[in-house]
């Protein structure tokens, strides 16, 4: 069930309905209804696939009272090594197993030895990177005590498998969720308008921006040995687009779903592309799973407390398993390592925080050196992403070969260049109205609610018109539903 389809048009509705005016304030109905809309959520995916939730949500639940009833450090840690080793053992299988078992006999063949490995035929489980993470982070916590175990299941599980984040996330921490799960919540007015406009754009980013996009990025990445540097360059900044309009999108009508249900998830993107360096754009990208990383494996690696060397190490090894955890290819690890050595130097010379405030903050323009740092950080983002979106590392190298040949000056042609522009002018529309608004949650959550109602209300119908006009006739998948 995807959020921009029917499908979801009619099942959030019923549960909106049946969440506030039939079991209103009774919490522990509250949250069995929201449970019971999780799993059906997750079973329109896959049914089969629900009782592998369910398992993991029945480990870390039992591995987090048994830890806190363990009578010494002993069985504590056993049982905290038996959920960290099945859970990883559980997403090693069915994300990676393929990969480590070809890349091991592709290894093998260069030193003379031919085997043949037994790969396995299966379907990566949607959103299982994420619940995971989920689990691991509260099981990591109560082994740590900074938070005491749950014991309500229904409230633990809804922890877990909350409908809004369960296939993309935002990356959930139990000490931000579990307790408005298990506070009552009243109806907020206020808080339920914003999250309609937060999903109002979400489904603009979505709809208009990462699937029209999408149609021409993956015409010139799919057939790029046709076309010259300059049609790349343009295929690149589609992708970019493609993917912050889809995954930021996908956030946003989560975080936008989840206030309507009077529930506040975590803050996925901070406008990411107005990044002044690389640093900024890591603390404003995929939040969650960026401080995920920084908490429970950058800090317990010893994090920035010993000397240089220790520091690039640990920087290292929270990009590559980035990189690593988005997929099992050898691209996302590229990815991962050249946004490490994009980092190096601002690390290296204590610069890595230079930019924490918003850019051109309370000012229409920025000036022209933060406007220079701007498209260079994006630039750098830019080159990063065809790894990203390269079918192999190889691919990826005779793409960015092409960009810098000489055809790079030649005018950009390809199948669909008239429909193009198009899409190039609703994309300088959007980043305008992100620009306006990156002083805020998300973009729309000021810039037009203190205007008048026929400018407020015009604007909300201009983006619906065009959600409207440019809406895919097939239904699109989100692309981090794959990770």
């Amino acid at each position: 069930m995807l959020f921009n389809s029917l499908d979801f048009a009619f099942f959030f509705p019923l549960v909106f309905f049946l969440y506030w005016f039939v079991v209103k304030k009774q919490l522990q109905a509250q949250n069995f209804l929201l449970l019971a809309a999780s799993y059906f959520f997750y079973a329109c995916w896959d049914w089969r696939f629900l009782f592998l939730l369910m398992f993991s949500t029945l480990l870390d639940y039992f591995t987090g009272i048994k830890m806190r009833e363990a009578g010494n450090i002993r069985w504590k840690r056993i049982w905290f090594w038996l959920s960290i080793v099945i859970n990883l053992g559980f997403l090693g299988v069915f994300k990676y197993y393929n990969f480590f078992a070809e890349s091991l006999a592709e290894s093998l063949s260069y030193i003379g030895f031919h085997i043949d490995l037994l790969t396995l035929n299966i379907i990566l489980p949607v959103g299982i990177s994420f619940y995971t993470f989920h689990g691991l982070s509260y099981v990591i916590d109560v082994y740590k005590e900074r938070i005491e175990p749950e014991r309500n299941f229904v409230d633990y599980a809804v922890f877990v498998s909350f409908f809004p984040l369960l296939v993309a996330g935002p990356i959930e921490r139990a000490q931000h969720l579990l307790p408005q799960i298990k506070r009552t919540r009243i109806f907020n007015s206020e808080q339920a308008v914003d999250g309609m406009r937060q999903i109002l754009w979400g489904l603009f980013k979505k709809i208009v921006i990462a699937d029209n996009c999408a149609t021409f990025a993956n015409e010139i990445f799919n057939h790029s040995d046709a076309y010259s540097g300059s049609t790349l360059v343009l295929g690149t900044l589609f992708f970019a687009f493609q993917i912050y309009g889809d995954f930021s999108g996908y956030s946003d009508i989560a975080l936008g779903t989840a206030r309507l249900l009077g529930i506040e998830l975590l803050r996925n993107f901070a406008f990411p592309y107005f990044s002044r360096d690389i640093a900024e754009f890591w603390r404003r990208w995929h939040i969650s799973l960026s401080t995920w990383f920084r908490d429970y494996l950058y800090i317990p690696l010893g994090g920035s407390r010993g000397g240089i060397w220790m520091k690039v190490r640990n920087t290292f090894v929270i990009f590559l398993v980035s990189g690593f955890w988005h997929g099992a290819n050898w691209t996302f690890i590229v990815w991962g390592a050249l946004h490490a050595l994009y980092y190096m130097p601002l690390l290296v010379s204590g610069n890595n925080r230079n930019n924490l405030a918003t850019v051109a903050q309370g000012k229409l323009f920025p000036d022209v050196k933060e406007f220079g740092q701007m498209v260079l950080t994006f630039g750098l983002t830019c080159l990063a992403w065809i790894f990203f979106r390269a079918e192999n590392v190889g691919h990826a190298w005779s793409y960015i070969s092409e960009i810098f040949s000489q055809s790079i000056i030649e005018i950009p042609r390809f199948p669909g260049m008239k429909k193009a522009l198009t899409t190039i002018m609703l994309v300088t529309f959007f980043m305008a109205v992100e620009w306006h608004g990156r002083e805020h949650q998300f973009a729309i959550q000021r810039s037009f609610s203190q205007k008048n109602r026929i400018v407020r209300w015009s604007f909300y119908a201009f983006i619906v018109f065009l959600i409207g006009m440019f809406m895919p006739t097939e239904e699109t998948p989100f692309i981090y539903f794959q990770f």
